[in-house]
């Protein structure tokens, strides 16, 4: 196209691409709703009230907005260093897997108020350690950190069920978990602390979590901009060479951002474990590692941007168990496939409408000149 400018401004690169690509997202779905003989318009009126439609909905969709927040930074922090962490999931396990043998071992005998602090830092510094290995391997032996923490994933899944079929499980019980916490020894759930305000609030899985969440989000934007560290960070994401020659150590770098990325990840077992299911069990990540590098991408890596699709795709998977029971013909597959089509048009496809918006902008541009 003619007159297409090189540089757009940053609200529409942050902005208005995403509401775009966004808005194609649910014109596909709403079409595969008309496909099954259903109202598009109904569809959408249903996953947003079961999405916001009330304090219960509410409530379930900033829980799963929390773990998708986490893995979303996640991802980021290993992005801005040029790396592509899609071991979130497996460090997730870890990180609930150290949160919940802290427990197990200190609820009998510590205060609530130091066994669940103490949770919270054996879950971060677990997640860190898993991610440890890949990240040096990157460094010092040049294995792909793709490949490594695809492995990782799987390696973590295997650590779970041994370690709570052989050492963990309760014996005589059938299922695969361990016994419960002490009842003081975990995350305050929001009902407990709207409670305490004196303000009612459904029972939900919501929790501290999520504000942990938040200040995460907080943290990881003051590191990356307004650190040296976090500028070391960027630099080798940017140019791994000029870095170099600058006197950064890119190894080193590899290292440290993976490590955080693995300790951000495992605020996802934080908010299972010590938040929501109060025992270790399988499975409790749900694949939320893998939604956060959507996050992340739709995001554009950034604290807000993250907050912000982590929300959405938090609504998509309320809402759309919302809409699977008050709709029955659109099934629990073609909600997965709502939250695919939002992957696929905001990760894979997210700046197709870029060269079309640029050539507009650049026309209004010239007239408004």
């Amino acid at each position: 196209m003619k007159h297409v400018p090189a540089v757009l401004p940053r609200w529409i690169d942050v902005l208005l691409l995403p509401v775009l690509n966004v808005a194609m997202a649910l014109f596909a779905a709403g079409l595969v709703v008309w496909a099954i003989g259903q109202n598009p318009f109904t569809a959408v009126q249903l996953l947003v009230q079961g999405a916001f439609g009330s304090e219960l909905a509410w409530s379930y969709t900033l829980y799963y907005t929390t773990n998708f927040i986490c893995t979303g930074l996640a991802v980021a922090v290993a992005f801005h260093c040029g790396h592509f962490n899609i071991g979130a999931e497996g460090q997730g396990t870890v990180g609930g897997l150290g949160v919940g043998l802290v427990l197990l071992a200190g609820d009998a005998w510590l205060a609530p108020a130091l066994v669940v602090p103490l949770a919270v830092v054996g879950g971060l510094l677990a997640g860190a350690a898993w991610a440890f290995v890949p990240a040096w391997l990157q460094a010092r032996r040049g294995s792909h950190i793709v490949i490594t923490t695809i492995m990782f994933n799987f390696l973590a899944s295997t650590l779970m069920v041994w370690l709570l079929v052989n050492v963990v499980k309760v014996p005589g019980n059938q299922a695969v978990e361990s016994r419960l916490f002490a009842p003081g020894a975990v995350l305050p759930s929001a009902q407990a602390l709207f409670g305490a305000f004196g303000i009612e609030w459904p029972d939900t899985p919501l929790n501290l979590a999520f504000v942990l969440a938040i200040v995460a989000c907080v943290a990881v934007w003051a590191l990356l901009w307004h650190t040296r560290l976090g500028y070391a960070l960027r630099a080798v994401g940017l140019a791994s060479d000029a870095a170099r020659y600058a006197g950064i150590d890119p190894r080193r770098l590899t290292v440290i951002a993976m490590c955080l990325s693995g300790a951000l990840a495992a605020l996802v077992g934080v908010n299972e474990i010590a938040g929501v299911h109060h025992k270790l069990l399988l499975d409790f990540v749900a694949g939320a590692g893998f939604t956060g590098i959507a996050v992340a991408l739709m995001g554009r890596n950034h604290p807000v941007g993250i907050v912000l699709s982590a929300l959405l795709f938090g609504a998509l998977a309320q809402g759309g168990s919302e809409l699977v029971f008050e709709m029955p013909a659109f099934t629990r597959d073609m909600s997965v496939a709502v939250q695919g089509f939002v992957v696929l048009f905001c990760g894979a496809l997210s700046l197709m409408l870029r060269p079309p918006v640029a050539w507009v902008y650049g026309r209004l541009a010239r007239v408004a000149a």
